[in-house]
């Protein structure tokens, strides 16, 4: 995920040898901060403006893969539709591998709900590309991959005893899901929304982006706090589909509960970070107004 307050670095990035056939020596680098993930600099070169995306290869999560060759194929396959950024190379560097992108112009982080709905709705139209990883569908499916999250906390807490009960409701054909639909991974550009940060693209049931968006942990940590119920409305009136908005409902404990033992184990590995402890909180209190617990 990326911010937009720029700092002039040259890093020891911009000397490696594989960047030479795409970026000039006299680059001006600045770096881009704000992100969890990965670290991304916005590099002027020749007069283009292009974003370098150094990848950690260790910051996947259980939630959240982290695939410097699906976002990379993402960028092919979405190339003339405004949906994500134009690629320029995907280069693997002594660092790691670097995704280069053409820098979106626009207002990152201040796209309103209904807009961002009826990207995510645009989005879920657009043919699927092949090979996109398969993520889990239902109820049941949901609760199994917060079970497995919660497997590899040290302290659960109080997570264990509030996991809820679901029905577990036939899912729609799967779709072409972003994976990490925040606020902060979308630009107001003058053409319509671009969503930016594919590294965790996938195929599946369209609640699962709805639900990311959604939740207010994330909207905690890379938005402006939890959503409104008029904010909510607007991104699912935006979305106009009111046969997922219904089984979104239906699923939103299990999401709550997934997303609060996704939150469990981040807080366990953040230091002195309280972020994800705060994000917790808000998940929780989320999912108690949703759910009544299993017995």
């Amino acid at each position: 995920m990326t911010a937009s307050a720029p700092k002039t670095e040259t890093p020891a990035l911009a000397a490696d040898p594989a960047l030479r056939g795409w970026l000039p020596r006299r680059a001006e680098w600045r770096r881009l901060s704000g992100g969890r993930t990965n670290r991304l600099w916005h590099v002027m070169a020749d007069g283009a403006a292009l974003v370098v995306k150094l990848y950690d290869r260790d910051a996947a999560t259980p939630l959240f893969p982290n695939d410097a060759q699906a976002e990379a194929a993402v960028l092919r396959w979405l190339d003339g539709t405004g949906l994500a950024p134009v690629l320029i190379a995907e280069v693997d560097t002594a660092q790691g591998p670097c995704v280069i992108y053409r820098h979106v112009p626009g207002a990152q982080g201040a796209v309103s709900p209904d807009a961002m709905g009826r990207a995510l709705a645009r989005l879920h139209r657009h043919p699927p590309m092949p090979g996109l990883r398969p993520v889990p569908s239902g109820g049941q499916s949901i609760l199994r991959q917060g079970d497995q999250i919660l497997a590899a906390c040290r302290t659960p807490g109080d997570i264990a005893r509030l996991r809820p009960v679901v029905e577990d409701h036939p899912a729609p054909a799967p779709v072409f899901l972003h994976g990490d639909p925040v606020p902060a991974n979308a630009i107001a550009t003058q053409t319509g929304i671009c969503l930016i940060d594919w590294q965790c693209p996938a195929l599946g049931d369209p609640v699962e982006d709805l639900a990311i968006y959604l939740s207010p942990a994330m909207q905690f940590l890379y938005g402006a706090g939890p959503l409104s119920l008029a904010d909510e409305h607007a991104f699912l009136t935006g979305y106009g589909d009111d046969r997922a908005v219904a089984r979104l409902r239906g699923l939103a404990p299990a999401f709550h509960w997934r997303m609060a033992a996704y939150c469990q184990w981040r807080a366990e590995r953040s230091g002195a970070d309280t972020r994800d402890k705060e994000a917790l909180q808000l998940e929780l209190a989320a999912l108690r107004a949703t759910a009544q617990p299993s017995r």
